[in-house]
């Protein structure tokens, strides 16, 4: 697939979901007791979007691209408000302190549903307690990469290669906690073996020094990593779904490789605080649903390297759950706390 071509919508999320899909939705589902009038005049105001990273990051291209549109379609202004600090926990602290009427909502990412909550001492939020889940969106896949010089054509040979050599194969991340880091962590745990990190703060010179040969490997967004790839600088050995990414076809997934039920990636979602009326979050959600249909969003989202995610409320809250659980394991094995 080229990726100017229009991004592939997926009906729910790579993940199987359990029958038990409720949950983290429970806010939401709090709101059904109210009128069913009460969505008639939302939103009555300006809907703030919080994202909790800079501006020009992917969560943030995401962000504007749809509230751009929920701006057209509701005919009121939808404003991206940036609050990054404690890997986006600010902002989702914020929503989740928020008035329960609609008009803060937050894109999030697995850093703040999933991730923070098992890695730092503390976050201002309850993940599974204090927000209504409304939709996903957006699912942007990784991939596993080695210098093109370094003898490695495959993932076995490099699952080989560092069986032999416990500890002596490093890599680089954007930093302790972020999927760059957990996702090799996670290949370490189902993969038996060991490797050595290398913490960075931000991709850019974890992508260099792994270029310049001062670390072995590195896990990133494919989005990231593709011009490296293409320039011949770097190897692809595996990605990160379940199912081949279109926008790698011919990179088999670490799953197929022998590492069965492996996946990892950076999903988007929307939620807004607990107890929002569930006439609010369903209106929110079909209208996601309908924005995420349209050929212009489809091109925009894959020009930015993004799959498209559509989901109920409910499978949005399940999904949570699974990825809270998965990444706890994850974070707690690996020994990795940040007060």
């Amino acid at each position: 697939m080229d990726p100017h071509d229009e991004a592939p919508i997926v009906s729910q999320p790579r993940r199987a979901f359990g029958r038990a899909a409720f949950g983290l939705g429970l806010g939401a589902a709090a709101g059904t007791a109210f009128a069913q009038g009460e969505a008639g005049d939302y939103p009555s105001r300006t809907v703030t979007v919080m994202v909790g990273y800079p501006p020009g990051n992917a969560t943030d291209t995401i962000a504007r691209l749809l509230a751009e549109r929920f701006a057209t379609r509701m005919r009121r202004p939808f404003i991206i408000e940036n609050r990054p600090g404690q890997g986006s926990s600010l902002a989702a602290g914020a929503v989740a302190k928020s008035p329960p009427d609609g008009h803060t909502l937050l894109l999030t990412a697995p850093a703040a549903m999933a991730i923070n909550p098992n890695l730092y001492a503390k976050v201002p939020y309850d993940a599974l307690k204090d927000f209504a889940t409304i939709g996903m969106c957006s699912w942007l896949p990784y991939v596993l990469v080695v210098r093109a010089d370094a003898g490695i054509g495959s993932l076995a040979e490099l699952l080989a290669r560092a069986r032999a050599n416990p500890g002596k194969l490093s890599f680089s991340s954007s930093g302790n906690g972020t999927i760059s880091h957990l996702l090799m962590v996670l290949l370490s745990q189902r993969s038996d073996t060991k490797f050595t990190h290398v913490p960075y703060k931000g991709s850019a010179q974890a992508h260099t020094d792994l270029i310049g040969g001062q670390v072995d490997i590195n896990f990133d967004t494919i989005t990231a990593l593709m011009p490296h790839i293409r320039a011949g600088r770097l190897r692809p050995l595996a990605t990160s779904s379940l199912n081949r990414t279109p926008f790698a076809p011919d990179v088999p997934t670490v799953a197929e490789q022998g590492v069965p039920g492996f996946e990892g990636g950076a999903w988007l979602g929307f939620v807004a605080a607990a107890a929002t009326p569930r006439p609010i979050v369903d209106r929110l959600n079909r209208e996601l649903n309908q924005i995420l249909e349209e050929p212009d969003t489809r091109r925009r989202m894959s020009d930015a390297g993004s799959e498209i995610l559509k989901t109920t409320p409910e499978e949005f809250a399940a999904f949570i759950r699974t990825e809270y659980t998965k990444w706890a394991r994850v974070v707690r094995e690996s020994g990795t706390k940040i007060d």
